[in-house]
């Protein structure tokens, strides 16, 4: 008799509603026989439900105890990641107008007390007036020949640092900031992944 083999591969991070019914295929790829295929993709692993918190993480052998009950000879291989981190989105309000405009006032006067600050400990306006009076021989307090372009030039440098200007990008390379929060989201899967929290991991034996 022949054994069926399928290989599963785990997602690291999928996102799913409240209340939605998560299933094999909602967190895994599998590869194998197509009848196989679909007999496990539809095999219910869980329910969100309410009192669920913002993470569920499944464990490997949750999916292999669930297909071993549904089809006890199937042989399953398993390659890649050993769990899948599970994130409820959550409904919240859009934010208001005001909301929008109160937090934009508040990041802007914080980057501009940044950027002022930074300029006056490396003295800036001293440097300004030292390259004013080398190029054209006079001593000027406010060189604003050198000041003004200055402005726009950083400004451009840091929308090129970021690669973006608005929803526009200037290349496929990731930004600096899209590096480091992808950073900041490895670091913060491992954490859940080695620190389960036992209220939000369930076995299906509970479900």
């Amino acid at each position: 008799m022949n054994v069926a083999v399928v290989y599963i591969r785990m997602r690291n991070r999928v996102q799913v509603n409240g209340n939605q019914a998560v299933r094999i295929k909602d967190i895994a790829r599998i590869i194998g026989p197509e009848d196989e295929i679909r007999m496990i993709e539809d095999i219910l692993l869980l329910t969100v439900k309410k009192e669920d918190r913002s993470i569920i993480v499944v464990d490997l052998a949750q999916v292999i105890m669930a297909i071993r009950k549904v089809d006890p000879g199937v042989e399953v291989e398993t390659f890649g990641p050993s769990q899948t981190i599970i994130e409820i989105i959550l409904t919240k309000k859009k934010m208001s107008f005001l909301t929008f405009a109160l937090v934009w006032f508040l990041l802007f006067i914080g980057g501009a007390m940044t950027i002022m600050n930074f300029h006056v400990d490396v003295s800036m306006g001293e440097v300004h007036q030292k390259i004013f009076t080398i190029i054209t021989g006079k001593v000027e307090e406010k060189p604003l020949l050198i000041q003004i372009p200055y402005s726009f030039g950083l400004g451009m440098g840091m929308i090129l640092f970021f690669n973006h200007f608005f929803k526009k990008r200037f290349n496929e390379e990731p930004s600096p900031l899209e590096v480091e929060m992808f950073n900041y989201q490895q670091d913060l899967d491992r954490y859940v992944t080695m620190n389960e929290n036992k209220e939000n991991v369930r076995h299906l034996d509970d479900r």
